[in-house]
């Protein structure tokens, strides 16, 4: 309970088969002699005292053994000049709340490391309250120090957290690997919130932002980070070459079908991963597939080709990069192949974001990495009716909110 709480006496309830321990704050020498040593609830602003409130009070505080600990003390009410007629600040909870600190720091360490079933019968409290005990620890931690200050360079991604569509934006910053906003939606509007919340001032310290090439997340950008410079996603724009690459076999392969190469075709489509694959994990095997499309299919061949040579674009990177970039866009422009001229006229459209990605050498991969935490998270917690505890539960643990086990030395809550 720590330092500031003075334990008056330690009563055992047979009927509830609990420990009832009597405590105090502990008056601080600064304020001993002043009329009163009482502060709101909310702020922490010293205040007089306005009435007793409801009396005596219970805070459920971790298990000893079998046995459940309740804390109780007396709960008075204080005139707050900012909050109001509240109730007075305890050191061993955290106000509007019926558990002990240590007892909520307990629930939130588990909440992100164990499935909400096995927290809600080793603790034997309701997952309602699990979800109550996140919102305030994340709140106060938020409060305690702003999460946005020094943002340079973020990046910008939508999950489905649900069937049906629905979505929740993450903004991650690349310097801190941490989680910093989640919003429910994916639209102009659930950005805008973002950047609402971040202001003017900081919206243009930002640099760099990295995201897919979706259009909303570019308009709202350029519109609110006027500083900023977008720099599309390179897994992404690999995903729309395999995919193309993709287009190519499956025309090849019914090509063979329609005109009776039943043989030809299977063969087709035995190599589907052995064209998607990356070459140098190829198997003996998938070697062979390939020299076999090299031998029988020249269009084929000539597709994959192309996908492999925009894949070696971004593993270049700088200046050598944008220049083989253009070199394929010059290739693939005139390939004859309908699927890569598409994306070639695709990857113009989007140039100058893919060229910033290349000078500045930045990816989604960090915010890709968070979305798969934050999948992991909703299905040990199997799933949220509403999006607002699964936001509260992802910032406290991607967001460096989590607090340490009571008695534990403080440990990095990486991000």
């Amino acid at each position: 309970m720590g330092e500031d709480t003075i334990v008056e006496s330690v009563d055992y309830d047979n009927e509830r088969d609990a420990v009832i321990a009597s405590v105090r704050p502990r008056a601080k020498k600064a304020t001993r002699k002043r009329s009163h040593v009482l502060a709101c609830g909310r702020c922490g602003t010293p205040a007089a005292k306005f009435d007793n409130g409801e009396g005596r009070r219970e805070w459920r505080g971790l298990d000893l053994g079998e046995c459940k600990l309740y804390l109780e003390a007396d709960a008075p009410r204080v005139s707050c000049p900012d909050h109001g007629v509240t109730v007075a600040r305890v050191p061993w909870a955290r106000h509007g709340s019926r558990l002990s600190r240590d007892m909520e720091d307990t629930v939130a360490w588990l909440a992100c490391r164990t499935a909400k079933m096995v927290l809600v019968a080793l603790l034997r409290i309701t997952w309602r309250t699990v979800g109550a005990v996140v919102d305030r620890v994340v709140a106060e931690d938020r409060g305690r120090k702003d999460p946005f200050e020094g943002l340079r360079r973020i990046g910008i991604d939508e999950i489905s957290y649900k069937r049906g569509h629905r979505y929740l934006m993450v903004v991650v910053d690349h310097d801190t690997g941490r989680l910093i906003w989640v919003g429910k939606g994916r639209s102009k509007d659930t950005l805008r919130e973002f950047f609402d919340e971040l202001g003017e001032r900081r919206c243009n310290k930002i640099r760099l932002v990295s995201a897919d090439a979706a259009e909303f997340i570019g308009d709202v950008v350029s519109e609110r980070a006027k500083n900023a410079t977008l720099c599309t996603d390179p897994f992404h724009c690999v995903k729309w070459a395999t995919e193309a690459l993709d287009e190519v076999r499956r025309e090849v392969w019914n090509e063979a079908r329609r005109s009776g190469q039943r043989a030809h075709a299977k063969e087709l489509k035995g190599c589907r991963f052995a064209l998607w694959k990356n070459p140098e994990d190829l198997t003996d095997n998938q070697n062979a597939k390939l020299s076999w499309i090299a031998r029988s299919n020249a269009k084929l061949y000539r597709a994959y080709l192309l996908k492999e040579q925009f894949r070696q674009v971004f593993r270049l990177k700088g200046k050598r990069g944008i220049r083989l970039l253009h070199q394929w866009l010059a290739w693939a422009c005139r390939c004859r192949i309908p699927a890569f001229v598409k994306l070639s006229r695709k990857i113009r459209k989007n140039l100058p974001g893919i060229e910033a990605a290349l000078k500045y050498k930045l990816s989604n991969a960090i915010v890709e990495s968070t979305n798969t935490k934050l999948r992991v998270l909703a299905r040990m917690a199997y799933g949220f009716k509403e999006p607002d505890h699964l936001i509260a539960l992802a910032l406290l643990d991607r967001g460096g909110h989590c607090p340490p086990l009571p008695g534990r030395a403080v440990e990095t809550n990486a991000a």
